[in-house]
């Protein structure tokens, strides 16, 4: 929510895609999430810049293994800044800015194929809520967007909004407080 606030030409465009598909059908299903690919395409732009968890869950190292010249022992715990790979400039062109049409024409997803995007992690420990927590977000999304235009309130501008994630477990910024919204 935040960051379509804070770039209304995105908030506009998902809204258009959105609201012309409903218009023909009556209501959002989960069904017809699948004919919204720039909804798809901002959910993921938005977990690339803001995962859910920064760091993945620690894994120890099972055999010795090399990565960039280093040697990793067995025991050896790793932590996955998922947080630094979606900002990564060597991966991403302009990572710092939100841009879901840098996802167009791209099969990264976050299923945890595409190491660029490990919003729910990877491997045989990938976090089990993986397709219920990508249906609901899709699905919730779609309906708040389809029901209410957001904007910023009066005399507040796009820099106004703080973007810096709290330290903790997750991440989470502090700036619904001060955002408005009306009913479509």
């Amino acid at each position: 929510m935040a960051e379509l606030v804070r770039n209304p030409r995105v908030m506009k465009k998902v809204q258009s895609e959105i609201r012309n598909h409903v218009k023909h059908k009556g209501s959002i299903t989960f069904d017809s999430i699948d004919q919204l690919p720039y909804l798809k395409m901002v959910i993921k732009e938005t977990w690339r810049l803001h995962p859910v968890a920064p760091l993945l869950l620690p894994r120890e190292v099972i055999s010795e293994f090399q990565i960039n010249g280093y040697t990793i022992q067995p025991k050896t715990h790793l932590h996955v800044n998922v947080w630094a790979i979606g900002r990564d400039p060597d991966t991403w062109k302009d990572p710092e800015i939100f841009l879901p049409e840098r996802f167009m024409d791209s099969n990264i997803d976050a299923k945890g194929q595409n190491f660029e995007l490990l919003t729910f992690g990877s491997g045989r420990r990938i976090c089990p809520g993986v397709y219920m927590g990508t249906s609901m977000v899709e699905f919730c999304l779609a309906n708040m967007l389809y029901h209410f235009d957001w904007k910023l309130p009066e005399g507040m501008s796009v820099e106004d909004v703080d973007m810096e994630e709290a330290p903790g477990l997750t991440d989470h910024e502090e700036w619904t407080s001060s955002c408005s919204y009306e009913v479509f």
